[in-house]
């Protein structure tokens, strides 16, 4: 429900564990926040001396900030983490479908005020990173490196279409149904090439689909609603900032072709596959995922890498970047 500005300060909340499988490694702060009237709720994970800027973690539609219970141990190198379940997903506040990225982008940038991070490391993954970049275009001054996974330039068209079809399951209560094809649409299917843990996490995904509630559902709903209400890239200025995209080589959602295409229109982007993952590649290949992000976002080199295809520079020539190698103009790094 939306909350009252008044009567819903920013809290410090008792931390809940909701799986011991995976502690924390540094100091743990969940805070409820509010903006405009909507509460929603951020996970800190500080270390002692972190070694840069924050890492600010965006998840997909269906992640919330407790899906990167597994991630945090690993990613912390790259220093303090956040994590946050924005209004409209997770715990948070539902919020009405004519709320758009603008107003998701914004909800960062309060975040980032309310916890005094001047600048940070930004991650978004699949919905998260459209959010990631519209809000590096509107705060370009808040961004030290900006990570793009699973993104395009525009919503596939057999997901848009889709959408109605959904909308009309949701109502009838055919939730077998819907959850067996957002599997299947997130997926990569059979014979497209060897996907690491790719059943147990067709599982998972189907799992998590059938426990929604009501609320999940309801959430579910507008978020399809907003996807297809409000422009989903904007051909707007990025700051030359380091930028990787990066997305499973056998993703048939976003596909590869499309994270090309997003690396090409962003300066200074460059572009990767992981080896043996599709769409869920943060999930399949935790701790690879983890060393992508932890040497980028520190400034290490990633060719060489054993679990990622040639990095490439798809994008227009500029001055090389901390920690990425320097490019050639619209092909591949020179060895």
């Amino acid at each position: 429900m939306r909350s009252d500005i008044s009567t819903a300060p920013a809290t410090v909340v008792p931390v809940p564990r909701p799986d011991p499988r995976f502690p924390a490694q540094g100091q743990v702060e969940e805070r409820t926040l509010v903006f405009e009237g909507f509460a929603y709720h951020c996970r800190i994970v500080r270390q002692d001396s972190p070694p840069g800027d924050p890492l600010v973690l965006l998840g997909g539609s269906s992640q919330n900030r407790y899906a990167w219970l597994r991630h945090e141990k690993l990613l912390s190198a790259s220093g303090t983490i956040v994590t946050v379940d924005l209004p409209g997903y997770g715990d948070a506040d539902s919020l009405p479908a004519s709320y758009g990225l603008d107003f998701l982008a914004a909800c960062v940038h309060h975040m980032m005020q309310e916890l005094d991070v001047r600048r940070a490391n930004v991650i978004g993954s699949c919905f998260g990173g459209a959010i990631a970049l519209r809000y590096v275009q509107q705060y370009p001054d808040l961004v030290a490196k900006l990570g793009l996974v699973g993104m395009t330039l525009a919503i596939p068209e057999d997901y848009a279409a889709a959408v109605p079809r959904w909308e009309h399951m949701l109502a009838r209560g055919d939730r077998a149904q819907i959850a067996t094809e957002l599997v299947e649409r997130f997926m990569s299917p059979p014979g497209t090439g060897p996907v690491h843990k790719h059943q147990a996490v067709s599982r998972l995904l189907y799992g998590q689909f059938m426990a929604q509630s009501e609320d999940d559902i309801n959430k579910s709903v507008e978020h399809n609603s907003r996807l297809m209400r409000h422009d989903w890239y904007r051909d707007q200025p990025v700051p030359e900032v380091p930028i990787l995209v990066c997305t499973g080589e056998f993703d048939t959602l976003c596909t590869p072709a499309m994270g090309r295409g997003v690396a090409a229109a962003l300066p200074a982007a460059a572009f990767t596959t992981i080896k043996h993952a599709d769409h869920l590649a943060p999930v399949e290949r935790i701790p690879e995922f983890c060393d992508l992000i932890t040497r980028f976002c520190t400034g290490r080199p990633l060719t060489g890498l054993p679990y990622i295809n040639d990095i490439e520079r798809p994008g227009r020539t500029v001055q090389p970047c901390s920690g990425l190698p320097s490019q050639v103009a619209g092909g591949q790094d020179a060895d």
